[in-house]
């Protein structure tokens, strides 16, 4: 029993030095530069996305019927 509590105790140990020690390496980092001309939707996503509630809309009505 004290032996598996010394393993867990060093895999806690472990887990929080991992964790610690990777937040002193984070960086901060700066926000892109603005692009000169903004995305462009050539209508594609609003079309994909219409067809994606279409499609739940269909599996939503085939389960209440069935």
């Amino acid at each position: 029993m004290s032996q598996v509590r010394s393993i867990s105790l060093f895999c806690i140990a472990f887990f929080f030095l991992v964790v610690f020690t990777h937040l002193g390496h984070c960086h901060v980092l700066e926000p892109p530069a603005a692009s000169p001309m903004p995305p462009m939707n050539d209508g594609t996503t609003i079309d994909q996305g219409i067809a994606y509630v279409l499609m739940l809309v269909a599996l939503l009505v085939t389960y209440l019927v069935h």
